[in-house]
């Protein structure tokens, strides 16, 4: 696909939720915005997706990012130094999304679906086609608050993150490459904290966090 550096994104493919998505409430306290994040192999590297859902009662605590949406407050000193960054690329970066309550990735993920059917797909294909792009409600990295969907003002802005996320704490979280091994389709918007020394090792070896926590069970 050929990289777009001088034209404004009119449309971006974000089929995962629409740019102009409502911050989500929290329902935690945000004490910890401003704290530097810290890599402790836990909470950083929490892995959900569809085969792993979201700890029971998994609350996290919540901070205002740049534009916004909520995310984990530890993670928020880094993306902000992540989207300064950006900027100053003169990539125009926008958080179109962050941390999601199960009742908005439900409505997300409902939403996703009827509009298969509504194309003619059965309730069995739809549901199929939907879990592509959209987790089901308590699979979805959003509802860890560690997860950002980002959006800009030119379409390089997807490449530079794919090339300097990983110097600020963050992953390319869903390569077209690792379908199999991630279960979500290739999203160049969506990117996860993992800290520093996790995301350097998949970066550098091109692989999915999937992948580093399995090569991290090995070599324990």
């Amino acid at each position: 696909e050929e990289t777009v550096t001088e034209e404004p994104v009119t449309e971006v493919p974000v089929v995962d939720e629409p740019v102009t998505e409502e911050p989500a409430e929290p329902d935690a306290s945000d004490s910890q915005a401003g704290q530097p994040a810290e890599d402790d192999g836990v909470w950083n590297l929490l892995l959900v997706n569809r085969w792993n859902p979201l700890p029971e009662g998994y609350t996290p605590e919540l901070a205002e990012a740049p534009g916004g949406q909520l995310v984990d407050a530890r993670i928020l000193p880094a993306l902000t130094e992540l989207l300064d960054a950006a900027t100053a690329a003169e990539l125009g970066p926008i958080v179109v999304a962050g941390y999601r309550t199960q009742e908005k990735q439900q409505s997300i993920y409902d939403e996703k679906i009827a509009s298969y059917i509504a194309e003619g797909y059965t309730q069995e294909e739809a549901v199929a086609q939907a879990e592509q792009w959209v987790a089901q409600p308590g699979t979805s990295e959003h509802q860890l608050g560690l997860a950002v969907d980002i959006n800009g003002a030119v379409y390089a802005i997807y490449p530079w993150l794919q090339e300097h996320s990983y110097e600020y704490g963050f992953i390319y979280r869903y390569p077209a490459d690792k379908v199999d091994l991630t279960g979500v389709a290739n999203e160049e918007w969506h990117y996860r904290y993992v800290g520093k020394e996790a995301a350097k090792a998949i970066y550098e070896q091109g692989i999915c966090l999937e992948e580093y926590l399995e090569s991290l069970e090995t070599t324990g």
